[in-house]
């Protein structure tokens, strides 16, 4: 059984890794890794805005800060000509990548939501700590460097998300539940990440699962499922690095549940191409990354994501 689940995340899981060894220039960039994003509920909004990365390209251990911003409209769906309204959510975190063991690394995120959307009486604002998210990754396998045509990696693992920001009850019931800075419920993670690669071009990939539980004001929000795969090319030329990428992400959420009972109209699934790259130097490296949707179906049809977009500036430990 435990063979049959490794195979299943092996061959179907996307988002970003590659070979320990890979790089060579002094070690300030020793292997890069994307993995897995911190969960984003309903809709891909309370949390940290799904598949958009829980690892930097370049630095394989490191800390550093990130904003990113996702924008999404959303109506009543009572009549054909209901009103759109804005919705905006921002975040900006604190995250880290630390090594424990040769083969066991430690992703710690911590953010902090600012979110604004339009409703029929007026502008909302709710701001405040997010919730932590805490990732183990194994190195479950890799290839020798050079020893064959093409370099494999293949890393699983789990964490936890704690209930550190808060949960308003009064917004779970409004047509976009996720404007909230926390799910006030502990969360459990399961993530492996897959690369291949021949020399300077990879294709790396990343599957990861969310079951998420019930919160003490009787809310649930629905497990999540996260994919994404990405084609990279790394340039290296005296002190710098450079790594442009391409690729798509997807999400797929199962429904709420408040007291047991399904909440209506608030699963869905949502198919992204990303854009994105990553610049080093020494020990430092800045990085960008924008999601356009391709084809999304959320909560009904009463929710639209319009874009996502992300920074972010580390250091290598």
């Amino acid at each position: 059984m435990r063979i049959s689940i490794i195979l299943f995340f092996a061959i179907f899981q996307l988002g970003y890794a590659t070979e320990k060894d890979s790089l060579t220039r002094k070690n300030f960039f020793p292997k890069h890794h994307f993995l897995l994003d911190d969960d984003c509920d309903a809709c891909g909004c309370s949390a940290s805005g799904g598949s958009m990365g829980f690892a930097s390209m370049l630095n394989a251990n490191f800390v550093g800060i990130r904003y990113f911003n996702q924008r999404y409209r959303s109506n009543d769906g009572l009549y054909s000509n209901s009103v759109w309204y804005d919705e905006n959510f921002n975040t900006a975190q604190v995250w880290a990548r630390i090594p424990v063991m040769k083969k066991l690394q430690i992703s710690v995120l911590l953010p902090y939501h600012f979110h604004s959307r339009e409703t029929e009486s007026g502008s909302q604002n709710i701001s405040g700590l997010g919730d932590l998210t805490v990732l183990a990754m194994y190195q479950l396998y890799q290839t020798h460097k050079d020893s064959t045509f093409f370099a494999h990696t293949l890393q699983i693992g789990g964490g936890l998300k704690a209930p550190t920001g808060e949960f308003d009850n009064a917004n779970s019931g409004s047509v976009n539940p996720s404007f909230q800075v926390g799910t006030g419920s502990w969360d459990y993670l399961l993530a492996t990440e897959y690369t291949l690669r021949r020399k300077q071009f990879g294709f790396n990939s990343l599957l990861n699962y969310v079951i998420k539980t019930e919160n003490s004001k009787f809310y649930q929000f629905g497990n999540q499922f996260n994919y994404a795969g990405t084609f990279f090319y790394l340039y290296e030329k005296n002190q710098y690095s450079f790594a442009p990428q391409l690729g798509f992400a997807g999400e797929v959420f199962a429904s709420n549940f408040q007291r047991k009972q399904i909440v209506r109209n608030t699963s869905g699934d949502i198919v992204f191409g990303r854009i994105g790259f990553e610049l080093g130097k020494d020990r430092f490296s800045i990085g960008g990354n924008l999601m356009l949707p391709i084809n999304q179906n959320l909560t009904g049809g009463n929710v639209e994501a319009q874009y996502r977009w992300s920074v972010n500036f580390n250091y290598s430990l």
